[in-house]
């Protein structure tokens, strides 16, 4: 099983390989996670980008778990990489309005990609994050088909909402867009892009949202763990077949890898990406 980067030809674009694991655990040692990342098939470079790990910030302690989907390049989800929990975090009343500071620094955050195109090129990223505040208080949010799921006495609870164009269509509609259902494809918006919300994209941009939905819940006693992944892992399981998956392992690092495993198995070609965080045990 942690040989699961082996069996994947090493593919090097800019200094990354196509397959990248690793692990952390919080101060105190309570909460720990592992992640692994993995290029599909696809002849393109890896787009897949990750943020895990735990920050100290005006005396309390942060964990910041995120998966950055990349289409039409990887500049983007690079960009969210390196700014997007900055940008939260800077925020003077996140400690006072988590949800506005967040929402806030997705809208910002996306202005500043736009703007710095044509640095970026034309493409754009899905994005989930999770904010864990003190090991109790879990915020996540996201725009685009990466997605959270949390175990609560083993029971899976999606925290994200996938922005599929389908469910979406009228406010694609309603911003002069259309979207297309081709035979044997995926919904697109203006035939070009299988999600309704996204960073980036500037050339549909004026049909996109990028505002977040957004979900916050106390961790408890009865809490297991948090998963987070690109559609490369929820194309091919469901979430409770995640849960089941990732709980059978005490090793956080090691239930992302068998998650990926079960993926590849299961005939998933796109880039997969996951990190399993565990909260007690």
């Amino acid at each position: 099983m942690d040989n699961l980067c082996c069996f994947n030809s090493v593919y090097s674009q800019g200094g990354r390989s196509s397959c990248s694991s690793g692990k952390g655990r919080s101060h105190q040692g309570l909460v720990k996670y592992g992640f692994t990342l993995v290029k599909g098939k696809a002849n393109h470079p890896m787009e897949d980008y990750h943020v895990a790990k735990f920050a100290q910030h005006r005396g309390h302690e942060l964990g910041l778990f995120a998966i950055y989907d990349g289409h039409l390049g990887d500049s983007v989800p690079a960009y969210l990489q390196k700014h997007l929990f900055s940008n939260i975090l800077k925020d003077e009343e996140f400690w006072t309005n988590p949800r506005g500071s967040i929402s806030k620094a997705y809208e910002q955050t996306d202005q500043a990609i736009l703007t710095h195109t044509p640095d970026l090129g034309r493409g754009g990223s899905t994005a989930v994050t999770a904010i864990l505040i003190d090991g109790q208080k879990l915020w996540v949010a996201n725009i685009g088909d990466s997605r959270a799921v949390l175990s609560k006495k083993g029971q899976a609870i999606q925290m994200s909402i996938d922005h599929e164009p389908n469910t979406e269509r009228g406010s694609i509609e309603n911003r002069g867009g259309f979207v297309s259902n081709m035979p044997g494809d995926v919904a697109r918006v203006n035939g070009q892009l299988a999600v309704s919300r996204a960073f980036g994209d500037k050339n549909l941009k004026s049909h996109l949202r990028s505002d977040p939905d957004m979900k916050t819940v106390d961790i408890d006693s009865d809490t297991e763990l948090l998963i987070l992944a690109s559609d490369g892992l929820w194309k091919v399981m469901s979430n409770q077949e995640a849960v089941d998956i990732a709980k059978k392992t005490k090793d956080p690092l090691r239930a992302a890898k068998r998650l990926i495993t079960e993926s590849l198995n299961r005939d998933s070609k796109d880039d997969i990406s996951c990190i399993v965080v565990r909260f007690k045990g």
